[in-house]
């Protein structure tokens, strides 16, 4: 009795021997990838197979996408699938990106949509956006005329991808900055507002004209004005502040001319006094020299008296007039 329960668990291990060897090779030998991709035309080999699991490369995303490029007929390398993805990037959306290009007739090898997915922009997303043109439109941008009176337009900026310069290209930020910057020179070149109200497209033609999709990722179809709108008048406002500011120029040097007025009639108003101070010791000394004699000095004191009595009667208020006796 013994004996057959241990024959009948060696069986079992035996059995989970052979599932789990079975379910090993099974794993490391995709076979339903290889008949899917002999079926479709685009053979991969086992081994090779084998290789993408001890890679760590998953067997269905590069089977699936070699056989999405068979089918749409181009022959991409099962090693370049590889490698792409080993390097971090989408081999799906490249393929897929490949196969859009291809049947919009625009030439896409390989090694560039690699490269524009390595890049980190979406390739797919470029290959649609060359084919369906993209529509940006730019903030609010304000800008004054020679007149004074500022304008605030907005414009929409058909775009498409620039397959060529997509990698390493500016992006839309550049574009919206560049426009914005021609709308800015256009209007303020403009003599006077009303030009600008009459021929919007002066602005759209002006900036077109400069090239602006020079280093971007980007080519510019179109540039349409959508809206304008008049702002302030801003060299009325400035003309204001600056007459304010000559004002307080003005009677800041007023004040400055007026401070140095009353130094000067105070400085001259001590001079008076000091030269006051002297009239004594002028009149000792004309005493002793003999240049002035007694009867000189009470002259001079009587005409003093009689000009103080004077003015003592000239600043004196008048008395009001008696009342009339009744």
């Amino acid at each position: 009795m013994t004996g057959i329960e241990t024959g009948a668990f060696g069986a079992v291990v035996l059995l989970i021997l052979v599932v789990a060897a079975l379910a090993a090779v099974l794993y490391l030998i995709p076979v339903r990838l290889w008949i899917a991709a002999f079926a479709s035309g685009a053979y991969v080999g086992l081994f090779t197979l084998v290789g993408m699991r001890l890679r760590r490369v998953p067997p269905g995303t590069i089977v699936t996408a070699r056989i999405s490029a068979v089918k749409a007929g181009l022959d991409i390398p099962v090693n370049d699938l590889e490698a792409h993805y080993l390097a971090g990037g989408n081999v799906v959306s490249v393929v897929n990106a490949m196969i859009s290009a291809d049947k919009a007739n625009i030439p896409m090898p390989f090694k560039r949509a690699a490269a524009i997915d390595l890049a980190g922009r979406d390739v797919l997303a470029a290959v649609k956006m060359s084919v369906i043109p993209k529509v940006i439109e730019t903030p609010r941008i304000a800008a004054v005329a020679k007149d004074g009176i500022q304008l605030i337009a907005v414009s929409r900026v058909t775009v498409r991808t620039n397959i060529d310069r997509l990698v390493g290209g500016a992006g839309e930020e550049t574009v919206i900055a560049r426009v914005g910057e021609g709308m800015v020179s256009t209007i303020g070149s403009a003599r006077t507002h009303k030009d600008v109200l009459e021929n919007p497209d002066h602005i759209s033609k002006h900036v077109l004209s400069k090239g602006l999709d020079a280093g971007t990722a980007y080519e510019i179809l179109s540039i349409d004005i959508a809206d304008v709108d008049v702002g302030e008048n801003i060299g009325a406002k400035l003309q204001i502040d600056q007459a304010n500011a000559d004002k307080q120029i003005a009677q800041a040097k007023a004040e400055e001319r007026r401070a140095m007025a009353v130094a000067l009639e105070q400085e001259m108003r001590a001079r008076v006094v000091e030269a006051e101070a002297e009239v004594p010791r002028a009149m000792a000394e004309a005493f002793r020299q003999g240049n002035l004699g007694i009867m000189d000095y009470y002259r001079m004191k009587n005409v003093q008296a009689d000009t103080t009595m004077r003015e003592s009667i000239a600043g004196a208020p008048e008395e009001p007039p008696a009342p009339p006796r009744k």
